[in-house]
């Protein structure tokens, strides 16, 4: 018998998507995406069937890093619109039954922030406790820096005061001080606000870099840094017992459970880089290998916690945590011409373009997301398969506008071209090629395949909830995985190669229990089901980059979720 789900956990089968309000949909006109054009295209999110949006930063901000260089954690960029805007907009989403999470950063400010600004002044002004400062020559810090060959050290120079403030980023983004009790303050009154006007959480930024505690005071320095976050998950969840935090943690996964906490009391959710970027050896490779070791050896993780799986989000597609030789694989087959690569370890590409356009490829890697053990997490565009445009400077190739159809600025603006936040794409993935208008009303669309996916992912609640476990047979192209949960198991199985290929397996320990005679597998993505031996063998037959849905059914009787 299964047991309702409870709401208070319910990112464990959510499908969130990730967009930033200046690229979506402009209504002003003048060329930047802002809130009153979300607000028009909440509609299109609710048939695509997400359940939780996820904003890029939209606060005050000078724009050198899109929004990450905050200057006011309690307010709107003007050119977005105003607070009143976000809460229409957070209200017409929950009126859809979505939910809405926030980028929040926490590990830095702008330059510009008027902190900062007071900082700067002198080095007894009151605001100096808020960043992080040193008066002696650092030593050469050229490893330690995040972005290679825009920045050569993680300290800079204030002409004002002669002193060096720490920026692990940027030299405009100065580093908070988060051992200081009044930075800590401010944060929670931000988040508080937030979460006062209807927020169901946030994104956390960088969150091992925030924790550091490099360069503080030693007497300022608490016992545990992981004792803050875990003081801030109890306020944010005092302020909403619902609300979570998804954390940016890209480190192996021993060092990433520590912050889930012991008890799972800091984030409730961690992207996982190791998966991704194995994913991306597999598809090099054609070879599922790379990535099944890798999801074997994930740890388990407090009950309550979940992973966020991806396949590319808005900053580089790093690929720090592979070996160089599997690196230089992805490079060669995704990512061969210099400008296409960002850092010495990573792409600036979006999937389809990577994969040429194949669609049967797109496809499998898209399925492959959505039963992967965790929540799936969507890069706006990737539903149409969105291109990015290597014009663009460094990260913002994949950040270019929305492409909502193929007339005047793929519909995402009335402003003149040379106005838009960003320029689009061209050629086979411009917007006469790839818009969402002409492939909602194409039912073979990659649009209506998502959609589908989604819609399947939420009726089954194995994927969200389930225990996951690879299963073992002879085709090294194939991930054949299982999930279960309670009485129920899902079998999934993706090919990775061009080649047709013929898997031969048994299920898991748990689906060989009580097994009836009739007992099949019931396809959920078409109707060829599989029978069962009365072992639990089976034969699946696979297309080249093929992907197959399975519920065991016990019983013989065939039901649908």
């Amino acid at each position: 018998m299964r047991i309702a789900q409870t709401s208070d956990l319910w990112w464990k089968n959510a499908v969130i998507y990730c967009l930033d309000p200046e690229t979506f949909y402009d209504d002003a006109g003048n060329g930047t995406g802002d809130f009153s054009g979300l607000i028009q295209r909440v509609d299109y999110l609710s048939a695509l069937g997400v359940n939780c949006i996820w904003l890029m930063p939209f606060y005050p901000s000078p724009e050198r890093d899109d929004g990450y260089d905050v200057t006011d954690f309690f307010n709107v960029d003007p050119r977005l619109g105003t607070l009143g805007d976000v809460v229409e907009f957070i209200r017409t989403a929950k009126d859809r039954g979505m939910r809405v999470i926030a980028d929040f950063v926490i590990n830095h400010t702008s330059d510009k922030h008027p902190w900062f600004v007071q900082a700067r002044k002198s080095v007894d002004n009151p605001y100096r406790h808020y960043y992080v400062w040193r008066s002696d020559p650092p030593p050469d810090t050229s490893k330690d820096v995040v972005f290679p060959g825009e920045q050569d050290s993680i300290w800079t120079k204030d002409a004002a005061t002669g002193e060096w403030y720490l920026h692990r980023f940027m030299v405009h983004q100065p580093d908070l001080n988060i051992s200081h009790p009044q930075v800590r303050d401010e944060i929670a009154k931000a988040m508080g606000f937030w979460l006062q006007l209807g927020l169901d959480g946030f994104r956390l930024d960088a969150v091992p870099f925030f924790l550091e505690t490099i360069g503080e005071p030693p007497q300022d320095i608490p016992h545990d840094p992981h004792e803050y976050l875990r003081a801030l998950r109890r306020f944010v969840n005092r302020r909403s017992g619902e609300a979570i935090f998804l954390g940016e943690v890209n480190l192996p996964y021993k060092d990433q459970l520590r912050y889930f906490g012991d008890e799972g009391d800091e984030l409730t959710m961690m992207f996982d880089f190791m998966a991704m970027q194995n994913l991306y050896v597999s598809l090099a490779k054609n070879d599922a290998r790379p990535l099944a070791r890798t999801l074997s050896k994930r740890p388990p993780i407090p009950g309550d916690c979940q992973w966020a799986m991806f396949v590319r989000n808005h900053d580089e597609l790093t690929l720090d945590k592979l070996s160089e030789a599997d690196r230089q694989a992805v490079f060669e087959a995704f990512g061969p011409e210099e400008d296409m690569q960002l850092y010495g370890r990573g792409l600036r590409r979006r999937l389809p373009t990577m994969l040429d356009g194949d669609q049967d490829r797109i496809r499998m890697v898209y399925s492959l997301l959505f039963t992967l053990p965790g929540t799936p997490t969507l890069f706006y565009g990737e539903e149409i398969g969105m291109g990015e445009n290597l014009d663009v400077p460094d990260r913002g190739a994949v950040r270019t506008p929305m492409q909502w159809t193929d007339g005047k600025n793929a519909g995402f603006s009335d402003a003149p071209a040379s106005k838009l936040v960003a320029p689009m794409p061209e050629g086979r993935f411009g917007p006469e090629k790839i818009n969402a208008a002409n492939q909602m009303r194409d039912p073979d669309s990659l649009w209506h395949f998502v959609a589908r996916l989604i819609q399947r992912y939420r009726d089954c609640p194995e994927l969200g909830w389930g225990t996951f476990e690879v299963l073992k047979q002879p085709a090294k192209a194939v991930l054949l995985h299982a999930s279960v949960w309670q009485d129920s198991l899902m079998l999934l199985a993706h090919n990775f190669g061009p080649d047709a290929v013929t898997v031969r397996a048994a299920l898991p320990d748990a689906g060989r229990q009580d097994l009836e005679s009739g007992a099949f597998l019931l396809d959920l993505l078409g109707d060829n089901h599989i029978g069962l031996e009365d072992d639990g063998g089976f034969t699946m037959e696979m297309k080249p980059y093929g992907y197959r849905w399975f519920r065991l059914q016990r019983s013989g009787a065939n039901r649908l979720p």
